[in-house]
């Protein structure tokens, strides 16, 4: 480490899990880490720091600036700023691919369909904030009732030959229809498929999608094909971006840096 470089830090407190991203000056990442977000945010946020400097070969004290974001930002009591989820994801989406994109978050508990132009402002965007069908809770849940571990619901959906369409939304009602297609005999690879098929539908449902189509979020980091079954439907390829778990951590890392540059810039303009 020089002494005059510069490191910033991207926190994203979900309601599933706590993400933590350390930055350079030239945006790299040079250490993350993600963990449960439990019940006690701070707590969680603070740990998933640690453990990202602790990868980066960094002290607290070596970063300039950090930014929160998601559900738990404001629990963050260290960081220096907040941004809203949805900027984080748009701003971390829109470094790796610099032109009009729609991204998509599928999170733990809401969906996000954002569309930026192609300098990066945000130009509309769809959040589902009633009901946790299509998210990652509605995954978590439907892998409970089936007693299959979360990690294995890829997997099967795979070995699908005829993904079944459940016509119900409400999370409630889809695991009293899956258990009834359990007793009518179908089979549970296509019972799985049925759920991820259930989760693209909500996303098309949200939103039109246009320009180039950017995933990020937990869902599709575990479950890719969520995005292919997304590809499929809307006849448009669907790519998955860099790191897409720490996506919005990371977004919001890259605003601890911009923060930083325009208040060295204003300390400047005032001397």
């Amino acid at each position: 480490m020089k002494l005059d470089d510069r490191y910033f830090a991207g926190l994203d407190s979900g309601t599933s899990t706590t993400k933590a991203v350390v930055i350079d000056e030239s945006k790299g990442i040079l250490g993350s880490f993600v963990r449960k977000s439990g019940a006690n945010l701070l707590e969680s946020a603070e740990i998933a720091f640690e453990e990202a400097l602790k990868r980066a070969g960094l002290n607290r004290d070596d970063v300039d600036h950090t930014v929160a974001t998601g559900f738990g930002r404001r629990s963050i009591s260290f960081a220096d700023q907040v941004k809203t989820e949805i900027s984080c994801h748009a701003r971390g989406c829109h470094h790796y691919f610099p032109e009009e994109i729609t991204v998509i978050d599928i999170g733990g508990q809401d969906n996000k369909v954002v569309k930026l132009d192609a300098a990066g402002r945000k130009t509309s965007f769809r959040m589902n904030r009633k009901c946790a069908a299509g998210t990652g809770a509605f995954l978590e849940e439907m892998a409970y009732k089936l007693d299959v571990p979360l990690g294995e619901l890829e997997n099967l959906a795979r070995k699908s030959r005829n993904g079944t369409e459940l016509g119900s939304f409400c999370t409630v009602f889809t695991a009293t229809e899956v258990l009834d297609r359990i007793r009518g005999g179908e089979r549970l690879e296509d019972i799985v498929r049925g759920l991820f098929n259930s989760v693209a539908k909500r996303i098309l449902e949200m939103d039109n999608l246009t320009g180039r189509v950017i995933m990020s979020g937990g869902v599709v980091a575990k479950n890719p094909i969520v995005a292919e079954i997304i590809s499929e439907r809307a006849k448009k390829e669907v790519e998955i971006a860099p790191h897409p778990q720490e996506m919005g951590a990371f977004g919001a890392a890259l605003y601890a840096a911009e923060s930083w540059v325009a208040k060295l810039e204003m300390k400047a303009c005032n001397q």
